[in-house]
Order: structure tokens, then sequence, then C-alpha cells
């Protein structure tokens, strides 16, 4: 077994200001660079870098970007780059210079996919930023600017000739983005498993399942904050286990976010790095199953600081299946919630059976 990994040091200077307001004292956005940064450096550190295979990064093409985006929407983060910068939509500011850090966040999700789908790797972790789950087809949202996920997925159908791909979208917000981009399309099963109502508030709900050809192939998992190890395994278990193996994609996609983490200032969410390994190990047993281990996992959210970094190294340490020396020393998994409670078994089980999953 192999990992690919993307990193470019360029994902680093994607300024997104100081998150002030009229109302709001200068400080740092909460996308800034240091919880990537900091994963990059405990990779290093934990001697995990040197398993893995580097992967280069490549600026996605502005013709890779119009598969999804409208030419209006590309033209104008071209333009506002060009200048000073900024926004990109609500609460997504950008400043000089990251049009071609967001192309190449998108290029690097898509050389992850190249290289998976070539078999140099089994599967790759991008370490990307800006993210990209939340960005619209003509609108930025949530920090994002494109859609890398969907741009990968994109490029795997037209460029490898991928049939069916699904992606599983653990960020503890929902991945609207992804499921606009393929809400009428039946090659392309997502999954998101989120907070309920936490952003964006409007989307996200159970009843969105897809329309036209591309019905039922939408799969959103709300669940009620304060969800922890329990539920998630529970989930994945009963609805995205079952729902990718009816499906048996060619290619498995992950929005990765670490904002379900129980130190997260973003979520509210109860899960730990040890829950993200087991998680992982689930994510490829799934894929084992069903596309011959061919998965590719592609950095979003998470904000903490401290905690997002051993949230990386305990996944990207399962890809891999290399375990460094470094211990997580805030784990904190004998905490209150960890365990499935009726009200989550039974909302579980209510969407399972909807979807007719025995």
């Amino acid at each position: 077994m192999s990992t690919g990994f993307v990193w470019h040091e360029k994902y680093m200077w994607h300024d997104t200001g100081s998150g002030a307001t009229s109302n709001i004292e200068p400080d740092e956005h909460f996308e800034n660079a240091d919880t990537k940064r900091r994963l990059k450096n405990l990779l290093d550190l934990s001697g995990l870098s040197d398993e893995l295979m580097q992967l280069k990064p490549r600026m996605a093409t502005e013709q890779e970007l119009l598969r999804f985006h409208t030419e209006d929407y590309v033209t104008e983060i071209r333009t506002l780059s060009d200048a000073h910068g900024g926004f990109a939509g609500p609460g997504t500011p950008f400043g000089a210079g990251s049009y071609e850090i967001a192309k190449l966040a998108a290029g690097g999700t898509i050389v992850a996919t190249d290289a998976v789908l070539k078999g140099e790797v089994t599967n790759a972790y991008a370490l990307v930023r800006p993210p990209g789950h939340h960005a619209e087809r003509d609108l930025g949202r949530g920090f994002c600017i494109f859609a890398n996920v969907a741009l990968a997925a994109m490029h795997a159908k037209e460029v490898w000739g991928i049939e069916r791909i699904a992606t599983i979208d653990w960020d503890v917000h929902h991945g609207n983005g992804t499921q606009q981009a393929f809400y009428e399309d039946p090659s392309v099963l997502t999954i998101s498993i989120h907070q309920d109502g936490l952003f964006p508030a409007e989307s996200g709900k159970f009843i969105e399942r897809g329309v036209n050809s591309g019905a039922n192939y939408n799969i959103n998992i709300p669940l009620p904050a304060g969800s922890g190890r329990g539920a998630y395994e529970t989930v994945f278990r009963r609805i995205i286990g079952p729902a990718v193996k009816a499906f048996q994609p060619e290619l498995i996609l992950v929005p990765c976010g670490f904002d379900a983490s129980v130190y997260d200032p973003l979520g509210r969410m109860l899960l730990t790095a040890e829950a993200y390994r087991d998680l992982t190990k689930e994510l490829m047993a799934i894929a084992a199953d069903a596309c011959d281990s061919k998965l590719v996992l592609s950095h979003e959210g998470g904000y903490s600081k401290r905690y997002v970094p051993f949230c990386g190294l305990a996944t990207i340490e399962a890809l891999s299946g290399f375990r460094t020396e470094i211990s997580d020393q805030a784990g904190r998994d004998d905490m209150p919630g960890q365990e499935l409670t009726p009200a989550q078994k039974a909302l579980i089980e209510e969407i399972a059976a909807s979807l007719h999953l025995s």
C-alpha cells in the first residue's frame, strides 16, 4: 500500500485577512494557514512525510474550472485577485494572488486523483488550501473559492472515463457545492454527513435527494449537535457502507474536514483523533470492497490549531498503514457523548429505512 501526498507552500499564502467587520476587532480569520501548516509540520516531525509519495500539484486550467463554474464567476475571481483581492461570496475574502492559489488547490486535488487512477499510489491525501466543498457554480461560500473535489470528479469522468464516483463528505458543514454540482447526475453518488442546520443553515436536509435523473443519488445525513464516535460509526456501517456497496463506484473522493472534532470552534461535534483514525479505516474498507481501494481525500475545514494536526496525522497514518510514535495527548476518547444515543440511533434508522437499506 502506498499513499500519495499533495502539498505546496503557496497554499499557505492564500490571504483571508483579519476577519474584522465593523463590529469585530481585527484578529485573524478562522480560515487561516496555521492549522494546515501545523499539520504539515507534524507530518514532517513524526517522520510520516518520509513514508508518503510526494505529489507535485499544478494549477487547474480555466477549461477545467469551467466544467463546473461559470465563465463570469471565474473571470470575477481572476480580476479581483489581479487587483487587491475581494470577496468570492459571503464570508469568503481573499487577497491578491488567491486566484492562482485556488487554481493550485483544485489542481492539487486533480493531481491526487490522477495518481490514484494511474495506479502510482493506492490512495492519496491532498493538503490543499483554500477549501472547496461550499463553492457553488457562480458563488464562493464558506471560505471556498473553487469546488476542488467536484472538479476532480468531473476530471475523472471526462479524462479517465470513470462512470461511477462516490463522494463522502465528513466535514462538519454541509457540502452544498458538491451537492449542487451533481444534483441531477446519477453517475455521482454524493453523501454528506454533517451537523444539522450549521452551515449553510438552509441546506443539507435529508429531503434533498437529487432531482430528475439524479433523484436518490444525493444523501444528506444531518446529525444533531453533540454527536460523537458512536453516531458516526453507526452512520458508516448503517448508511454509507451499504449505499456505496449498492452503487459500486469506481472511485471514492472525500472532502475531508476536521471541524467535527471536539475542540473545533466552528462545530459542536465530539470526534477525537482516534475516532478519525477508525473512520478512515472504515472508509478504506468500503473503498477496498467497492473500487479496489481507489480513495482520495482532499482537505477542507478544521479550525483548531492545536487539534487539527493530530486528527490529520491519525487519518494519514491510517491511509498509509504507517504508525508514528506521536500520540494524541488531548484525546479524551472517554468523554461523555461518545456512545450512540437512542435519539441518534432512531434518526439514523429512519434515514436508512427511507433509503431502503437493509
